[in-house]
């Protein structure tokens, strides 16, 4: 008599009916998704060369990027640490911003009263210009870090909000009520069905919020410090140094792409199971 048979799955296919990729489909996937920002970056260089070469801006507006590299290759062991600085400030404010942001919204869903009571707060806060609330606090709050976590909290904190309470509102009703027919309290409704429902909205609202992470935490520098790109970029400005200016603002815009890298990928391993990253590997795969 003959073993039973084990069912597999497809060739090319996990179990989970999922594209099995092998490293050099994934390396092919990597390069497919980077070489047209990549040719974009290059074209843009090339006509920053082109302007300054050609002497159409004065170098003292707009250096070349030879100039600018070269200020880099200078003052690489101060530019780092500046950005280190930045780099810090903006990856604390942006967690306190995630954690507080997503009791607030929690709070929000389950509580009408909570709702009435807390939105025109943070709607409030949110239209305030921070830039004009920064000089407070730095004066409550003194020259240090604190003052720059605080406006990277202030300014990442609503994306976290509107994007958590749109998530957790979105669960289909009939979820909900499967749930409470089986039995399911509110806090296994919560981790089992309307968290992971809210991931997709919430991971959106997180994109948004590490790139205003860092603005926060720029324009924190920008009122009282001694450090940091912010801090840098006050320098260059009142010294007409715009090399240095631009290797500030290129090193700045670097780390919000790699923090917004840094969500994409927890987006991936958090909820592998969306639509949006679904269509992305059967568009890289066909």
């Amino acid at each position: 008599m003959s073993e039973p048979r084990t069912a597999q799955s497809p060739p090319g296919r996990t179990r989970g009916g999922r594209v099995r990729t092998s490293p050099a489909q994934r390396l092919l996937q990597v390069l497919d998704a980077t070489w047209r920002p990549a040719a974009l970056l290059a074209v843009i260089v090339a006509a920053w060369w082109l302007i300054t070469a050609r002497g159409w801006v004065p170098t003292y507006l707009v250096p070349s990027p030879g100039q600018v590299w070269d200020r880099m290759i200078e003052d690489w062991s101060s530019l780092m640490y500046h950005s280190y600085v930045t780099l810090y400030e903006t990856v604390v404010g942006f967690v306190l911003a995630s954690v507080l942001g997503l009791a607030t919204a929690v709070a929000i869903a389950y509580s009408r009263a909570l709702e009435r009571t807390l939105y025109p707060i943070v709607l409030f806060a949110q239209v305030i210009p921070k830039i004009a609330i920064a000089p407070l606090i730095v004066v409550w709050f003194g020259n240090d870090l604190a003052p720059k976590i605080i406006l990277a909290v202030l300014i990442a904190f609503f994306p976290v909000v509107v994007s958590g309470v749109a998530g957790l509102r979105s669960t289909d009703p009939e979820l909900l009520e499967l749930s409470a027919t089986m039995g399911a309290g509110k806090w296994q409704t919560f981790r089992k069905i309307k968290f992971p429902n809210a991931l997709p909205h919430l991971m959106a609202g997180e994109k948004v919020a590490v790139t205003l992470a860092v603005v926060g935490a720029v324009v924190g520098e920008f009122v009282g410090a001694s450090e940091g790109l912010g801090y840098q970029l006050m320098v260059a400005n009142g010294n007409l140094d715009a090399p240095l200016l631009f290797a500030a603002l290129i090193l700045m815009s670097a780390i919000g792409i790699l923090l917004f890298f840094v969500v994409e990928v927890l987006e991936a391993v958090l909820i592998p199971w969306h639509a949006s990253h679904r269509s992305m590997s059967s568009a890289t795969t066909s």
